[in-house]
């Protein structure tokens, strides 16, 4: 026993190991062993050749056989892993407590709500049965629940300090108690893996959301973050303290404005003017609540406060408490009034659901103090060799930026350009835009222009669409729009899109930067590949880089935003890099029965289905899945483009046909990833009062086939479905313009939307004239008087312009009369451009 006790002891001391072997136990030296954990602390791989020189090297080790220093190695490594693991388990076995004890707290505030219940159930039987006691009770009632901040003064510190102790307790009711009746969120599953225990507010005055968690970190770094509240709550515009003053008791009071963002471009931003009182309670934790103060014409008056509404925070806040060996756990109330009555009534769920106040405030503050906490661990990893900081705020910095364009202050610089006749389309442009970054300014020289649209979409996730705009860009995206903002970020050109044609290759090279630990935001680099089409720049490289930031790809968080937001950059990017941000916005509206009196009132900036062609069977069906469930979104799109002062006019003539296009695009998108089944044909339909496309494709070809003497489509195609199915897919450019004193397009084939560089929506913005020159013009001018005569005219060849200003050459153009009903009467006029290609 005693030599099983010596070589125990002297087996922990690290100077005996036993031969895997034999089974025997080897006695090393002290000098041997600290050779030996030099050589393993150098190399701690077993299969290093530098491990192997050291030991040859080291004459001390010249004595032992290579299998025992092997099997040494193999021991000390086993060791290693020990030591590791059992710091894991303790760590774990801490986090485990800390959640214990968390869920032993909400356990017992849920038998305090049970019990509450119990009681109101009680006493409203009581009421029942005794009139004049209902009476009594509900005078009490409603004296109890006259807030008694209103009639305390908040001109003077006492009075604050009154308000701020009661703001306190209302608080500490909400985050611990059962002053609001709490519900679990839906998604939100608590569990040792989970972020925290989420809740929303079931039923009270306003919206409120409810978490609770565990940090490893401090009480005094979690209430520092969570004071900056424009670092983790991305729609808050600014926050400012106005003044400052010590409660007396340890804590401080401030009077806080706050400015936050609209996510739409249909309703105005909201600001709040709230007192913040910051205090440490008897059992050591820390408290930050806050609640507005009563008057909505309370605070500060600012440039801006037109565009705002002011909203109002009820009594909300955090409360932390340190935990025994580190951490802390944090509880998190947010509630608010955000004045839904002021908003159109399609809108009002995003200021009426509390799932959008957790996702947005509650949940994103939690998740981003995890995220700081990992950071700071060394747990988190990124790419590209940049710093999570710098990351973050990139991330920032894509947000403001693009929250800034929908919104377009006035005190910012931002003014509305004069419509062009459609309210689909805002265009509004910032002459004073100064993109700073640190050390790298860019002023541009005539400004920053942004076209901007919100709309709603029926029966489309968010999710999933935000997934596909991601991962394929090119289905929505304009190459040569992309390469004018690089352009013109890069080199400081403003060469219009026309005058440096670039082709797309197709191909979309995702980088990714990092991730947030939760994965619910994503930070990357997309680089485009194109190609220069002019032989003189055949050998410049010609790719496009784009800083691309994609949250909300989750189909189970409720509420959550789903975002594309991106902007170009050079291919290497300094921390510093100017950003001019574009991108999509896609908010979950609450679902509830059919609504259709919501869609028929939003049919012009709301309705994103009412330009495409379904087939009656598919409309029918869908019609009917409509009415009795709805599920929807907004989306809102926003691209911004620089722009030279001679050239405001034809970028914001750009911009607004871009916009149009992309809207054009997410309809297809959107119809075919509908869960209904929803799949657009490939026509349109034409604007009221028009005939249906496959009766104006019957007219086109029979008066084509009358006037010219030849088919336009093949003989052998059967059926006026046929018919517009061929006369799509013809490979000439095909349009049809009005016969009004100002000419507009009213139809055009694939060719011809590829020409014109154009969509099926934005097509009737288009007149005649500006696709000729000035050769083009006398050349239809003089032959018109031959075509009203003789039905039909060829023009010589000759250029055109597309929608972005490219020109376009073609070898002939014919035009010919299009007759409707038996040849009696004229519709409109055809053109056919043939052998049509970019210059």
């Amino acid at each position: 026993m005693a030599m099983v006790a010596q070589l125990h002891r002297e087996s922990s001391s690290g100077s005996i190991n036993k031969h895997l072997d034999s089974g025997k136990y080897v006695r090393y030296t002290a000098e041997q062993v600290e050779a030996l954990e030099r050589v393993y602390s150098e190399c701690p791989k077993p299969s290093s050749l530098r491990r192997q020189q050291l030991i040859r090297g080291c004459p001390i080790l010249s004595n032992i056989e290579p299998k025992q220093i092997k099997v040494w190695f193999q021991n000390r490594r086993c060791r290693e892993k020990q030591r590791k693991e059992s710091v894991r388990l303790h760590s774990v076995n801490k986090k485990f407590s800390a959640m214990n004890k968390l869920l032993m707290e909400e356990n017992d505030r849920l038998q305090k709500q049970v019990s509450q219940l119990v009681c109101e159930n009680g006493y409203m039987r009581h009421q029942l049965q005794s009139a004049s006691a209902t009476t009594t009770d509900a005078s009490c009632e409603s004296a109890a629940t006259t807030p008694r901040h209103v009639l305390k003064d908040t001109n003077n510190p006492a009075g604050l300090l009154l308000i701020a102790e009661e703001t306190l307790a209302d608080f500490l009711s909400k985050a611990t108690g059962t002053a609001v009746d709490w519900v679990q969120m839906p998604g939100m599953k608590p569990g040792p893996d989970s972020v925290g225990i989420f809740a929303i507010s079931k039923s009270c005055g306003g919206v409120a959301a409810r978490a609770c968690g565990l940090v490893s970190l401090g009480p005094t770094k979690i209430a520092e973050i969570l004071k900056d509240r424009s670092s983790w709550f991305r729609d808050c515009r600014s926050l400012e303290v106005f003044t400052m003053f010590p409660a007396g008791n340890g804590g401080t009071i401030e009077l806080v404005y706050t400015q936050t963002y609209a996510p739409t471009t249909l309703a105005p931003a909201r600001d709040f003017w709230t007192l913040r009182y910051t205090t440490t309670l008897e059992n050591g934790s820390l408290v930050i609540c806050e609640r507005s103060l009563s008057g909505t014409g309370a605070g500060p008056s600012t440039v801006a406060a037109p565009q705002f509404l002011r909203a109002e925070m009820l009594p909300s806040g955090y409360l932390i408490r340190p935990c025994e060996g580190g951490g802390s756990i944090i509880h998190i109330v947010d509630h608010l009034n955000l004045k839904a009555s002021s908003v159109p009534e399609v809108l009002r769920p995003l200021y009426e659901s509390p799932n959008i106040v957790a996702q947005k405030m509650t949940i994103a503050a939690l998740q981003y103090i995890r995220q700081i906490a990992q950071e700071t661990s060394g747990e988190v990893a990124y790419g590209l060799g940049r710093q999570p900081a710098v990351l973050r705020t990139f991330s920032q910095r894509l947000s403001r930026g693009f929250n800034d364009a929908i919104n377009s202050f006035n005190d910012d610089g931002w003014s509305l350009l004069n419509s062009d006749g459609a309210e689909d389309v805002v265009v509004a442009i910032n002459s004073s835009k100064n993109l700073s970054a640190g050390s790298n300014n860019l002023s541009f020289i005539g400004g920053v222009l942004c076209a901007k649209a919100s709309m709603l979409l029926q029966n489309v996730p968010p999710a999933v669409l935000v997934r596909v705009l991601r991962e394929h860009r090119s289905e929505w995206a304009d190459f040569t729009v992309d390469a004018f903002s690089a352009t013109s970020l890069k080199a400081r050109l403003y060469a219009y899109p026309g005058m440096r044609p670039t082709g797309f290759t197709g191909s979309q090279i995702i980088m990714p930067l990092g991730n947030t630990i939760e994965h619910e935001e994503m930070l990357e680099v997309i680089r485009l590949e194109g190609h220069s089409l002019g032989q003189e720049d055949a050998f410049i490289s010609r790719d496009i880089h784009l800083l691309q930031m994609c949250s909300g790809v989750d189909e189970n968080a409720v509420g959550a935003c789903s975002e594309l937001v991106f902007a170009p950059i050079d291919e290497i990017f300094p921390d510093d890099v100017p950003l001019v941000p574009s991108g999509f916005r896609i908010i979950p509206l609450d679902s509830k029965p059919g609504d259709s009196q919501d869609t028929l009132t939003a049919q012009r900036t709301l309705d994103l289905t009412s330009n495409l062609e379904v087939d009656p069977e598919t409309n029918h069906g869908a019609g009917n899945a409509t009415s009795s469930y709805s599920a929807r979104s907004v989306l809102t799109i926003a691209f911004q483009f620089p722009f030279e002062s001679n050239l405001q006019d034809n970028v914001a003539t750009m911009a607004r046909q871009y916009v149009r296009s992309v809207i054009s695009s997410v309809q297809r998108v959107s119809m075919a990833i509908s869960p209904l089944g929803l799949t657009p044909t490939f026509g349109p339909k034409l604007s009221p009062g028009s005939p249906e496309a496959i009766t104006l494709a019957h007219w086109i070809c029979q008066s084509y086939s009358f006037h010219v003497g030849t088919e336009l489509v093949m003989a052998d195609t059967i059926g006026a479905e046929s018919i517009l199915k061929t006369l799509w897919r013809h490979q000439d450019a095909i349009l049809c313009c009005s016969l009004k004193v100002l000419p507009v397009f009213i139809f055009a084939n694939q060719a011809g939307l590829d020409m014109l560089e154009t969509t099926l929506v934005a097509l009737q913005d288009i007149t005649l004239d500006k696709i000729f020159d000035d050769a083009g013009r006398k050349a239809l001018f003089s032959e018109f008087a031959k075509i009203m005569e003789r039905g039909f005219a060829c023009l010589p060849g000759g250029i055109c312009m597309s929608t972005m200003g490219r020109h376009i050459s073609y070898e002939q153009a014919i035009v010919w009369k299009v007759f409707a009903a038996e040849e009696n009467t004229l519709h409109c006029l055809a053109f056919s451009f043939v052998n049509w290609s970019f210059v």
